[in-house]
C-alpha cells in the first residue's frame, strides 16, 4: 500500500513539473490583443492606420518569444471585407518574405502578468485600394514567419471602415466631408448661436468633420502669442502643416481640452453680435456617476466672408450638482 501511494506521488510530481515546463511557452496562457492606437476616421491612400499589438502573459511563468527587428517576420495582418473576401497583400511585404535573407531577432520575456506592447502600420502589410468595411485581425509568430504554415496566434477581430480620399480645397487643407453621407459639408449663413450649437452637437456625436465645420483653426492658433509668431514666419507649406496638427492635437485632447470634451446637455443663455463679431454664452453640463459638472463657455466669433466663425473661448467652473 505505501509503494503505492509513493509511486501516485511521483507521478503526481512528474505532471506537475510537465506542466510548468509547457507554461513558459503555452500559447494558450497568453492574450494576444489588438487595438487603433489613434482611433479616427480613416481614408483610402491617405494617413497611416496604426494600430497597437499586446501580449499579456496570464500564466505563472515567464513567456518567451522571438520578435524581429523587422516585424514583417513576427506578424502578419488578415483583413477582410464584409462579404470573406482578403485583401491583397503589400508588394513590399511580398518582396520581403520572397527574398531570401538573414532575418535579425531578439528574444523577449514576459513576467506573469505583464505585457508588451508595439504598433504597426497596416498599410505596411495590406494594400488598400477600397473604400468599405473590412474585419482586421492579427497574427504573432513566436518563432518568426517562415512560411505559410509558421505556428501563430491570433488576434481579436477589429472593424476598419476606409472612407474616400481626402478631397483638398484651393488652399490645400482637407474639405470636411459627411462621414454619413460622403457628400462634402457646406458652410451655411446661420447666426452665432446656431453655430455654436451645431459645433457642440457635432462634439456629442464625436463626428469631427461636422465639429472643424465653424472653427477657425488660424485664428485659435493665433491667440497664442508664441503659436502666433511661430505660423507668421512660415511660409504657406508650414502654415498649412501648423493647421493639420492643430487639427489633430485638439481631437487627440493634446490641446484645447476644454473645447473638445463631451458635454452631457447645453443651454444657450446669450447670444449678442453686430455685423462682424459676436459672443455666445453657453452653459454646459458634465455628468459623471455621482454628480453633474457645471461650466459656462464663452464663444468669440467673427464673420468672414459672410459666414460666421469660432476663433476663440473661455471657460469657467460653476460649481456642481448632485445627481440624486
Amino acid at each position: 500500500m505505501k509503494n503505492t501511494i509513493r509511486f501516485g506521488m511521483l507521478i503526481l510530481l512528474v505532471l506537475v513539473s510537465l506542466s510548468n515546463i509547457y507554461a513558459v511557452d503555452s500559447p494558450g496562457t497568453v492574450d494576444f490583443s489588438i487595438r487603433f492606437y489613434d482611433r479616427r476616421v480613416y481614408y483610402v491612400e491617405s494617413d497611416p492606420i496604426i494600430v497597437q499589438i499586446t501580449i499579456t502573459n496570464n500564466s505563472p511563468s515567464p513567456y518567451r518569444f522571438k520578435l524581429a527587428d523587422d516585424r514583417a517576420f513576427s506578424v502578419d495582418f488578415d483583413i477582410r471585407t464584409m462579404n470573406n473576401r482578403p485583401l491583397q497583400q503589400a508588394d513590399l511585404l511580398i518582396r520581403k518574405r520572397t527574398v531570401t535573407s538573414q532575418v535579425f531577432f531578439r528574444e523577449v520575456a514576459i513576467e506573469s502578468g505583464e505585457s508588451f506592447s508595439f504598433v504597426e502600420n497596416l498599410c505596411d502589410y495590406i494594400s488598400f485600394g477600397q473604400t468599405g468595411s473590412f474585419r482586421v485581425k492579427a497574427r504573432i509568430y513566436p518563432e518568426l514567419f517562415k512560411s505559410s504554415g509558421a505556428q501563430a496566434i491570433e488576434s481579436n477581430y477589429l472593424s476598419l471602415t476606409l472612407r474616400p480620399a481626402v478631397i483638398k480645397g484651393q488652399d490645400g487643407i482637407p474639405v470636411e466631408m459627411d462621414i454619413a453621407t460622403g457628400a462634402v459639408l457646406v458652410k451655411q449663413r446661420i447666426p452665432p448661436d446656431e453655430v455654436v450649437a451645431y459645433m457642440i452637437k457635432a462634439r456629442q456625436t464625436s463626428q469631427w468633420e461636422k465639429f472643424f465645420l465653424y472653427i477657425d483653426p488660424e485664428a485659435m492658433i493665433k491667440k497664442d502669442p508664441v503659436q502666433s509668431r511661430k505660423f507668421n514666419a512660415e511660409n504657406e507649406e508650414g502654415r498649412r502643416k501648423m493647421i493639420n496638427a492643430y487639427r489633430q492635437n485638439l481631437q487627440n485632447a493634446v490641446i484645447d481640452g476644454d473645447i473638445a470634451v463631451i458635454p452631457t446637455t447645453f443651454d444657450i443663455l446669450k447670444t449678442q453680435y453686430n455685423n462682424d463679431e459676436g459672443t455666445v454664452v453657453v452653459l454646459q453640463r458634465y455628468r459623471y456617476p455621482n454628480y453633474t459638472e457645471l461650466r459656462e463657455y464663452t464663444y468669440y466669433l467673427e464673420k468672414k466672408d459672410s459666414f460666421w466663425s469660432i476663433v476663440n473661448y473661455s471657460v469657467q467652473k460653476m460649481g456642481t450638482t448632485s445627481n440624486d
